[in-house]
Order: C-alpha cells, then sequence, then structure tokens
C-alpha cells in the first residue's frame, strides 16, 4: 500500500458468525472479523475475531525489539468478535501497550473479555499476558488517537453494537458492522456517518430471499448496503460479515448482483487492501 496515503486498511478476517475453513470458501476467507488501519502516526484494529491472530503474528514479526502501542476498536463482544483475542500475540510482550475502546464502561469491557478466558474455558486469565491494557469508554462525541478521529455511533443490533466513521487528513472510512437495517432513527444515523466516506465497510450477511427468515438477528443484505452506498455518496463500497454458508461461488454471484445496484463495490477478502 501506498506510504504516503492517509489511511491503509487491511481485512484480516471478513466472516460472521462463526470461522469456516472449508476448502469452498477460502478465495474469500474463512476467518472472522479483524481489520487493521493505519495512518501515519499509528495502528488501528477493529474487533479480534479470529483473523487477529495472523494480524497478531505480524505485527510481532514487524515490531520485534521495539514496542508496539495499539488502539483496539470493539463493535461489540459477540464471540465472532473477540474469540482471536487470547492468541492475539502482542498481548504476550511485555513491552506492548493495547487500548481497549468500547461502549462499556472500562471495568465492564475487561470483566467481559476476562470471561471468555476464565475456568474453565481457557487455561490462562486475562491478567497472565504481560503487555499494558489499558480500557477505555467510549461516548458519542469523537475522539481522536494515531493521527485518527474516530466518531462513534450506535447501530441496531441485538445487545447493541458501535460503528465507527475514522477520519484522516481529509479521507474517511465508515466501518458499520453488525447490524440491522429497519430502525427508522438508526438507518437515518447510519446514513449521516457514511455520508461521503471514501470506504464504506457494510455487514451484509443475508441475501434478500434469506433475510425474510432471518429478520430479527442483527444483520442486513448487501440490497441494502447498496442503498445506504447510494444515499450517502459513498465512493467505494466493501460488503463484510460474510454468511459461513456463503462459499465461493456464492460469494462471486452476491457480487456481481450488488454491481448491478452499486457499480464501485466490492466483497471482503482476507489480505485485501486499500491505501486511501
Amino acid at each position: 500500500m501506498a506510504e504516503d496515503s492517509a489511511l491503509r486498511l487491511k481485512f484480516w478476517g471478513v466472516r460472521g458468525t462463526t470461522p469456516i475453513p472449508a476448502s469452498s470458501h477460502l478465495g474469500y476467507g474463512g476467518n472472522t472479523t479483524c481489520l487493521e488501519v493505519r495512518s501515519s502516526e499509528g495502528i488501528v484494529m477493529i474487533d479480534a475475531g479470529t483473523g487477529s491472530v495472523q494480524l497478531g503474528a505480524c505485527l510481532q514479526s514487524e515490531f520485534r525489539g521495539s514496542n508496539l502501542t495499539l488502539h483496539l476498536l470493539m463493535t461489540h463482544f459477540h464471540w465472532d468478535h473477540i474469540q482471536g483475542l487470547p492468541h492475539f500475540a502482542p498481548l504476550y510482550s511485555p513491552g506492548n501497550k493495547i487500548i481497549f475502546h468500547s461502549s462499556r464502561p472500562p471495568e465492564q469491557t475487561r470483566e467481559i473479555l476476562e470471561g471468555q478466558m476464565s475456568d474453565p474455558y481457557y487455561p490462562i486469565s486475562l491478567n497472565y499476558p504481560p503487555a499494558q491494557k489499558d480500557f477505555v469508554e467510549v461516548g458519542s462525541n469523537p475522539f481522536r488517537f494515531a493521527g485518527i478521529t474516530a466518531h462513534p455511533f450506535p447501530l441496531h443490533h441485538p445487545q447493541g453494537a458501535t460503528g465507527y466513521r475514522l477520519e484522516s487528513k481529509g479521507k474517511v472510512i465508515t466501518h458499520a458492522s453488525d447490524l440491522e437495517h429497519g430502525h427508522e432513527k438508526l438507518d437515518k444515523t447510519l446514513r449521516e456517518f457514511a455520508q461521503d466516506a471514501d470506504v464504506l465497510i457494510y455487514d451484509a450477511q443475508y441475501t434478500p430471499s434469506e433475510y425474510v427468515s432471518c429478520k430479527g438477528r442483527g444483520h442486513s443484505t448487501w440490497l441494502e448496503a447498496t442503498r445506504v452506498a447510494r444515499d450517502s455518496n459513498v465512493g467505494r463500497l466493501i460488503l463484510f460479515h460474510h454468511d459461513p454458508k456463503h462459499d465461493d461461488e456464492c460469494m462471486r454471484e452476491i457480487l456481481g448482483e450488488a454491481r448491478r445496484h452499486f457499480e464501485n463495490t466490492d466483497v471482503a477478502t482476507e489480505g485485501m487492501e486499500i491505501a486511501i
């Protein structure tokens, strides 16, 4: 990716619900959600699904011999968004600092993440990894770190979730996953935070026909993604949070259908890099 870009984005995990390592799915990737965003001043990670394991290994190699400060933006705490964290290598280096941002109070975020590493689910606790761990509550106001201004906004999802509009040097990435359309107020909010974004990453777990029987589960469709992109004057739409049932052939069909409604659409793929 171009080193002089304002924001550089890489997808490390693109699936929702559960990882799917089947060969029929590996063209687009089988790991659950994890994204890396870099500015000229630092590194941001969004969610810690199983894709975070490989990201962590790469960061450890890159920063060997020096300390890493990493901002981790949590959308929410469903398992597909946190299940890679116990195996995230930078946690195990004492010079590193991981700053967890979420919509929950700091002590609650720590307690939630400790829960999946407690007896009998995991052999060591979150207290064991020696990296410094800080916990910060995200409110409704924008906050700045690593050369990026982050604007958090609420999403319609069971137990709640947070979207993020990331801005740096006039460039914008809006991350909106997990969410279900159909909530009038939050649909409007989403469009406001996606307005004129260079890149919109949108939860498109279901096809329109699948959504009929999946309504209420907290996810949206590729068709609604194209509507949001048009309404918000988005430069590029990235379909994200793929259903584990959708193999490579299905994903290619979805991409073709979506491009008929919004031409500049792509499907998130593990290893995909975007520089803006």
